[in-house]
């Protein structure tokens, strides 16, 4: 006599009358989808906070946005950033939230929904003297203004040696070196 398989590789079971029967079948339901789901938002958390390198730099998308101390509303409020476009560097996730540091080294926890993917940098606030932008990726080309240290750019592109960059009064290229908010060598 030959075996009988049922599709997918299940034996078939023998059919149970009666209510224990239907609430065994509904439990083993439910703790499959259970699983399913779970199994679901792992991975979708998981995607989540892993999707970006870290470190990485964004930008503060608000114009008000708390620093706390830890990863979230209960946690106590260590500074306020009130400049919309500062360049930040996140370099570590929990959840929603990021914890980033500034050019000055200030650290803290912010909220995702606070930060954008914009780029911005600072002029070298490392230096003492200002730094030259020039007309074009060249340092023999024309030079268009001095940028003094901690002035705020926005990063239009880099290659790896120089970026593009937007300050409010004049738009040239500037050495990546020279700038806080694009790692070296990095290309946008």
């Amino acid at each position: 006599m030959a075996k009988r398989v049922a599709p997918f590789g299940f034996l078939p079971a023998r059919r149970q009358t009666g209510c224990r029967g239907r609430l065994a079948f509904v439990r083993g339901v439910l703790a499959i989808l259970l699983l399913a789901a779970s199994a679901n938002t792992t991975g979708a958390l998981r995607a989540d906070a892993g999707s970006f390198p870290l470190p990485r730099f964004v930008s503060l998308k608000a114009s008000s946005a708390n620093l706390r101390v830890g990863p979230g509303v209960g946690y106590t409020i260590e500074w306020v950033f009130k400049r919309r476009g500062i360049p930040l560097e996140i370099y570590q996730e929990y959840g929603n939230w990021r914890r980033v540091r500034d050019w000055d080294g200030s650290s803290g926890w912010i909220h995702h929904s606070l930060l954008s993917g914009r780029r911005t940098g600072v002029v070298a606030p490392w230096s003492r003297q200002p730094l030259a932008l020039y007309a074009k990726p060249a340092a023999d080309s024309a030079i268009l203004a001095w940028l003094e240290p901690r002035v705020e750019v926005e990063l239009t592109r880099c290659d790896g040696q120089w970026c593009a960059v937007a300050s409010r009064a004049s738009t040239g290229f500037m050495k990546q070196t020279g700038l806080w908010g694009v790692y070296p060598g990095e290309v946008l």
